[in-house]
């Protein structure tokens, strides 16, 4: 049976990711999976210096998922660089940063400081806010997505992935553009916008009102986007939102996925993604597949 999966020119032992924000650099992990039976470990984001994040309450759970407001909390790239990265270079698999920023010269700074460093691939987060830009996300404006993507692949030593906001009227409008602005891949979807109110207290219970909506609840949505996406651009799409289960995986991958990434999931079972690339194995086995590539974009 062939696991292995090609995501721009870098090849994964299989399609199972895990999401940035949920797994850490994967060392609180450790007791639960085999970093080594992963495709591929997206760490956390990180930002040119170390961000506090936004102050509690910042998580809540909520009807079939939960919304975050942790605000991309985050050590900077040095330490990034001087810890993590020696960390998981202990292990065999591939190493995806996703970097994070304010500004397009945050973007460009972190991705210049990881030309030298010995990672895989970039993933680059667009859902951040632009401050130079009253606060808009970049990744909500086709001509800004474009913008950036063109200047962080021109420094950028590694194949750069562009990770999609759903929070948008047309998402093949955002992914042409992070296509023409010369991304080698695309990741989808990130959180959708959501919030929740205390009726009792009659407030908002995260201190930002609002903030990312992800797990089951979203998954329909991720996989209509990614069926969308894929069918819009040429290049290779990783799939995420709501995955749960290995049937989730193939769902995704018969959307137009070539990989997927793990998030929410790994926060309720810290063994979730090796569950999940268990459960992979058996279908295709169960339905006589040989070669999981042959079920990507299957659907019509």
């Amino acid at each position: 049976m062939q696991l292995n999966v090609n995501i721009a020119g870098i090849e994964f032992k299989n399609p199972i990711m895990t999401a940035s924000g949920t797994f850490g650099s994967g060392r609180d992990f450790t007791s639960y999976v085999d970093l080594n039976k992963l495709g591929c470990v997206v760490v956390k984001g990180v930002a040119n210096k170390a961000w506090p994040g936004n102050p509690p309450p910042r998580i809540v759970e909520t009807y079939g998922g939960m919304i975050n407001a942790v605000g991309l909390q985050n050590p900077g790239i040095d330490a990034f660089c001087k810890e993590d990265i020696p960390f998981l270079k202990q292990y065999d698999t591939k190493i995806a940063v996703n970097i994070a920023g304010k500004s397009i010269e945050d973007y460009v700074e972190v991705a210049q400081r990881l030309v030298s460093e010995d990672i895989d691939l970039l993933e680059l987060n667009i859902s951040c806010p632009n401050v130079k830009e009253g606060g808009v996300a970049f990744g909500v404006n086709p001509s800004m997505a474009e913008k950036i993507t063109k200047a962080v692949k021109k420094v950028a030593n590694q194949p750069l992935i562009v990770k999609l906001s759903p929070n948008v009227t047309d998402i093949t409008e955002i992914a042409r553009a992070a296509e023409n602005g010369g991304a080698d891949a695309l990741s989808l979807i990130n959180t959708l916008i959501g919030t929740k109110i205390d009726i009792h207290r009659q407030k908002f219970i995260l201190s930002t009102k609002q903030g990312g909506l992800s797990g089951p609840a979203v998954k329909p949505v991720a996989v209509r986007m990614v069926y969308q996406v894929a069918n819009a651009v040429k290049l290779p799409v990783i799939g995420m939102g709501g995955i749960m289960t290995g049937e989730d995986v193939i769902e995704f991958m018969m959307a137009g996925a070539s990989a997927v990434a793990v998030g929410t999931a790994n926060l309720l079972n810290p063994a979730a993604t090796m569950n999940i690339l268990n459960e992979v194995k058996a279908f295709l086995s169960d339905k006589s597949i040989d070669n999981i590539n042959d079920i990507v974009g299957i659907v019509a």
